[in-house]
């Protein structure tokens, strides 16, 4: 019994033993252990990377566009003693490599600054006892132009040519070629002043005679006759004197505009301009460019194009006057365009840059280089020696000064980007040509005339207009669905619906730009009309038809399966879209009517209604093709993850809400849809995230054009789609180069700011309607 007793006492010890777990069991293995412990460090050097990624693309960015916004650099770099005393002009090849001075004999003097060429000078072909007493200089076709003291005046070719030696070596040679001597009327008086201008088949050559009887303005026209065998040369085509409308004393006279416009400054601060029109010289306009009629005119002359002039006086002010098409008489006439900042003293030196719309200003100790475009100033310095003769060489890389003594100064400029700026991005600039200032992206133009115009107010406001139509569109939609969805649907449909919609989001954009642009802006473009009727259709009969069938009695409701209300309500939403779509043409016919400027008889054109209306213009592919077609691509996004929340909403909370009686749309919209408000939130966020970096259908569905308004029924272009386009020609490391990349900048900024907004709303939503356990 004691054996059986302690045999009994044993299995229960055994028993109690066994139900005690052992702690080997709970211990990790050394191989988990290490792979957690690696997993660990990879993943947290992994998202360092990614954060060193972003922030280096930051910074890469940034870098790019940090030149944009520097200004000139200028520096001495040689100085030179031509030994020419008193020097009367300078001129230089496109490499700075070999200037020539020309004195008061007509010598010219050819300055080595390399070292490897030996001194060359060259004589004009002035009869004796003749003086040189006016002189121009054409930088762009490397002309000198002397007027003399018997009112004849010489044209002279400059010509240089790079030769390679054996071993690799470049040198330039020089060559002048004179053309004879030719006056502007039957005079010897002296030729003062003098300017020319060559464009295309034309030649205009204008100069000041003094004599006993006082100062004349003539002008000399040339034309060049083609044939099937060439051109020919320039041959005379009329002498005309200026003298309309001017009782002032000429003082100097200018050349511009195709040769077609010539501009006489007068001793009573005026400028009077005259135009080539109908074969003769007419008196078009004058003007004084100061308000103070005391102020002396230091300076006036032409910018590169010919059509804007800077004007500096003795008081320090300068401005730029530009040709534009007055909206009274349509005539090009000049007009204060833009103001500078003061130039002290004035300036009595004046170089344009042959390569862009900079100028250089400069006086007795002061030199100062400017942009006309932006009317920045991009470097100013005081001199060591009185500098009397400035020039900007070619290249835009080298300035060259020349003092009275013959001292040559060279210095080297390194001004990439002189058309960027703060103001050519973000403010309103008067461009030449242009009426006003205004908003303007033009980055390429059909000439070496044209001034970039960089403005990215219209990209910005093309980003946040194509934006807003696409998310008007898509957001009632998509939220609208996703409600029915997680709230109505049937639990089975709603398996097979909602991935439907999400496969929506991976069609390619480039295949919904191409159905936007072939497709959809076509049938839309007649159809508009009827696209207002049933955007008013469908919502107004939808709330009907749900109004109507809460109307009926509960026997009659319960007949449907609660989920399967749809198959009642679709068919009579298309039947009542369908009618409405019909229905478009007489609308059109009713109530869009107008008068054709083409026949002038009165028609139904909804086109042409919008223009008389509103002014604007009807493009065929606009805005609201681009709101239909992003917003098909934004619906999947903001569906999505509006359902993932609302379905996220605790079911203890709308059970209790349908427990106390309320109505199944009660609920939604008093309990679901606050508890699901961030949700809903963010994925509006998100699917805007998306419209903004939207390229492809922007390009495809719209004119690409960048224009500054919020009209439906006109193009815009965007951000991204301005860099998807201009990049392949944007060259490396130039200003356009850089200015998309600013693009870039910008939009990253603009959706940082939207998205941290974004996140805060967020925030205050969740905590406002969150859940307390």
């Amino acid at each position: 019994m004691a054996e059986e007793t302690d045999q009994t006492a044993d299995r229960e010890n055994l028993r109690n033993r066994s139900r005690v777990p052992d702690p080997q069991r709970f211990r990790v293995s050394k191989g988990t252990l290490r792979i957690d412990a690696f997993m660990t460090r990879f993943i947290f050097v992994g998202g360092l990377g990614v954060i060193v990624a972003i922030f280096g693309i930051f910074f890469f960015i940034l870098a790019e566009i940090v030149p944009l916004f520097q200004g000139a650099k200028v520096s001495r770099i040689d100085t030179i003693e031509t030994g020419v005393n008193q020097p009367l002009l300078i001129g230089t090849d496109e490499w700075t490599e070999y200037p020539f001075v020309i004195d008061q004999q007509g010598l010219i003097h050819f300055v080595d600054t390399v070292g490897e060429r030996p001194e060359q000078i060259v004589q004009a072909p002035i009869p004796e006892g003749i003086s040189i007493t006016g002189l121009k200089y054409l930088q762009e076709s490397q002309t000198i132009l002397l007027g003399l003291s018997n009112g004849t005046y010489l044209f002279a070719d400059v010509s240089y040519a790079p030769e390679f030696a054996s071993d690799g070596t470049r040198t330039i040679t020089a060559s002048v070629s004179w053309d004879e001597a030719q006056g502007f009327a039957s005079t010897d008086d002296d030729v003062i002043a003098i300017d020319a201008t060559i464009s295309g088949q034309k030649k205009s050559i204008a100069g000041i005679l003094e004599g006993a009887s006082g100062r004349s303005i003539w002008v000399n026209t040339f034309v060049q006759k083609r044939s099937l065998f060439g051109a020919s040369g320039f041959t005379l085509d009329s002498q005309t004197e200026l003298s309309e409308g001017i009782s002032a004393q000429p003082v100097d006279v200018l050349v511009g505009a195709n040769a077609e416009m010539v501009v006489v400054r007068c001793s009573d601060q005026t400028l009077h301009v005259f135009k080539w029109e109908a074969g003769d010289w007419t008196h078009l306009q004058h003007f004084r460019p100061f308000e103070d009629a005391s102020a002396q005119i230091s300076s006036a002359d032409f910018i590169k194009g010919e059509v804007s002039l800077s004007i500096t006086n003795t008081d320090g002010e300068h401005v730029l006057f530009s040709l534009y098409r007055t909206a009274e008489t349509g005539q090009r006439l000049f007009g204060h365009t833009k103001s500078f900042e003061a130039f002290p003293g004035g300036a009595t030196i004046f170089a344009p840059s042959g390569r862009n719309k900079a100028l250089l200003l400069g006086n007795d100790n002061t030199l100062s280089l400017r942009y006309a475009t932006t009317g920045d100033t991009r470097w100013e310095a005081t001199t060591d020696h009185v500098i009397q003769q400035l020039l900007i060489s070619g290249k835009f890389d080298r300035i060259l000064g020349l003092t009275a003594e013959g001292i040559l100064e060279i210095y080297s400029l390194r001004d990439p980007h002189p058309e960027a700026g703060f103001a050519a991005f973000f403010s309103k600039i008067w461009y030449e040509g242009q009426d006003r200032p205004q908003y303007l992206w033009q980055s390429t133009g059909g000439s070496d005339d044209f001034e970039p115009k960089l403005s990215l107010i219209p990209l910005i406001i093309g980003s946040f207009k194509g934006t807003f139509y696409a998310l008007l569109f898509a957001v009632p939609i998509a939220i609208l669905a996703a409600i029915y969805t997680s709230q109505f649907l049937n639990p089975g449909l709603k398996k097979v619906i909602k991935p439907g919609i999400e496969i929506m989001a991976s069609l390619p954009s480039v295949v919904l730009g191409f159905l936007a642009a072939l497709w959809l802006a076509p049938i839309l473009e007649d159809r508009i009309p009827s696209v207002l009727l049933v955007a008013l259709a469908i919502p107004g009969s939808a709330v009907l038809i749900g109004y109507l069938w809460n109307l009926l009695p509960i026997r009659i409701r319960i007949l449907i399966p609660k989920g399967w209300e749809f198959i009642i309500f679709v068919p009579l939403i298309v039947i009542v879209s369908w009618i409405a779509w019909q229905l478009g043409p007489i609308l059109e016919s009713i109530a869009f009517r107008v008068t054709d400027p083409a026949t002038g008889e009165v028609v139904a054109d909804f086109r042409l209604w919008w223009d008389a209306s509103t002014g604007h213009v009807f493009q065929q592919r606009n805005s609201l093709v681009v709101g239909f077609m992003m917003g098909f691509a934004v619906i999947p996004i903001i569906y999505t993850i509006a359902e993932d929340s609302l379905s996220a909403v605790p079911p203890a909370l709308t059970s209790a809400s349908l427990a106390l009686g309320a109505s199944r749309w009660q609920t939604t919209a008093r309990i679901v849809l606050p508890t699901a408000s961030a949700g809903i939130f963010s994925a509006c966020m998100i699917g805007l995230g998306r419209a903004v970096g939207e390229t492809m259908i922007v390009v495809m569905a719209t004119g690409n054009t960048p224009i500054l308004d919020f009209d439906m029924f006109s193009g815009m272009r965007t951000l991204s789609a301005n860099i998807a386009v201009e990049l392949p020609e944007a060259p490396h490391g130039g200003t356009l180069y850089r200015t998309l990349f600013l693009g870039a900048f910008v939009l990253f900024v603009l959706t940082f700011i939207v998205n941290t907004a974004a996140e805060v709303m967020r925030h205050r939503l969740r905590n406002r309607f969150k859940v307390v356990n």
